[in-house]
This record gives C-alpha cells, sequence and structure tokens, in this order.
C-alpha cells in the first residue's frame, strides 16, 4: 500500500513554482515539478560541513551555499567551532519554511545568534562583499554536471571557482558537495583552488555522494 503524499505548501518564485510536499513524516522540495531535495538522509551534507570545519581555527567564519532542507546548518551550529555562520539562499519560501514545517531539519539553528541568512543568489552576493571565509561549504542544485537551473551551472565553472577562491582566507577550504563523481570538475577545482581530496558516501541506491575539500596552495 503506498503511503500518501501531501502538497504542504507551494509558491511561485521567479525561477518557477516551488512546492513542500510531506510524506510518512519527511518532507521533499519539488521544483517545476523535478525533485531537489528531501529530508530523508542527510549523512553527505553534514559530512561536508565536518570535513570543511575539520582544520578550521576556533571562532572560524564559515560560509554554506545553499540552505537546502537545513541538514548542513544543523551540523555547522551543532559545532562551536565557528563563530559566525553565513547562508546564502536564494528562495525566501525555503528560508521560510525553515520557520516552520522544516524547523526541525534545521534544528532550529535560525535562531542561532551566530547564524546570519543572506537571502541571495550566492554569485551575484559574492560579487558584491569583501568578507573572507575560513570554511566555504557548497552545496546548490545538484552538483556540478547536473544542475536543475542553467544560471548554477557557471558556479562549478572556472570563473565560479575563481570568485569562490577569492572569499577564501589563506588557510581556508572550499568543501563542494555532488550527486556524482566528476573527475572533470575535480581538475577544474584543482586548478582554480588547490589539492583535492575526494569522500565518497554510499547511498541506498545509485552512486555515492561525493563531497570535494580543496584548499589554496
Amino acid at each position: 500500500m503506498e503511503t500518501a503524499t501531501t502538497t504542504v505548501d507551494r509558491a511561485v518564485t521567479p525561477r518557477g513554482e516551488l512546492v513542500l510536499r510531506e510524506c510518512a513524516g519527511h518532507y521533499e522540495v519539488i521544483s517545476n515539478g523535478v525533485f531537489l531535495m528531501d529530508t530523508r538522509a542527510g549523512q553527505s551534507e553534514r559530512l561536508l560541513v565536518r570535513a570543511a570545519l575539520d582544520t578550521a581555527p576556533d571562532g572560524a567564519r564559515l560560509l554554506i551555499g545553499g540552505l537546502g532542507v537545513g541538514f548542513s546548518l544543523a551540523e555547522a551550529a551543532a559545532s562551536a567551532k565557528p563563530a559566525h555562520i553565513t547562508v546564502a539562499e536564494i528562495e525566501p519560501t525555503l528560508v521560510g519554511w525553515h520557520r516552520g514545517p522544516l524547523a526541525r531539519f534545521s534544528a532550529g539553528a535560525m535562531d542561532d545568534p551566530r547564524v546570519r541568512v543572506v537571502t541571495a543568489d550566492l554569485t551575484a552576493w559574492l560579487r558584491t562583499t569583501d568578507e573572507t571565509f575560513d570554511s566555504i561549504c557548497l552545496d546548490i542544485d545538484n552538483g556540478p554536471d547536473w544542475t536543475v537551473f542553467d544560471t548554477n551551472a557557471a558556479l562549478y565553472q572556472h570563473d565560479g571557482l575563481e570568485l569562490l577562491r577569492e572569499h577564501l582566507t589563506p588557510a581556508g577550504v572550499l568543501a563542494v558537495w555532488s550527486a556524482n563523481e566528476s573527475p572533470a570538475y575535480a581538475r577544474r577545482l584543482a586548478a582554480a583552488i588547490g589539492p583535492v581530496r575526494i569522500l565518497r558516501i554510499p547511498v541506498p541506491r545509485g552512486e555515492p555522494d561525493i563531497v570535494y575539500l580543496a584548499r589554496p596552495r
């Protein structure tokens, strides 16, 4: 017997329709009819943040690109290491859901005094600020090889990587989440940032999730 799926909220944004659905206590985010993310796992998103903070100094400044369903933010807020946590999220509707049905998945971190949410496109916002970060965690769209929104693809190309590097401290780390392994992206990452470490996280079906870690030379 199939479990019923309920539409919790629906919004029309400049990028199209965004839908939040609930099924058996879990939530799914659907964009223009395409599945984006759900709350059923989260191991790789948490690892993304843990790995990025592993060598960061106490009092670190952390930037998370993409709020998602909140796993990355919850992991960051659970650590005493970052003194400042900035989250860049383009969808105000998604930010609002973390004040409601998704709040338990981000563990109430929206109310953490260290957390600042910038409701903007990450690339556009980075071009307006001179802030630098000890750790940048990038979890936007599905990674470098399959983006639901064409505008996100540039973030994974040379110019996007150069922009991210400009906002890393000299000893900082860029951590990038991907739904699949991309040797071509790993080469671009190494050329633009520095040596790359690859973490593979098994998933129940399909290819493992990937976390890329790169540090400036």
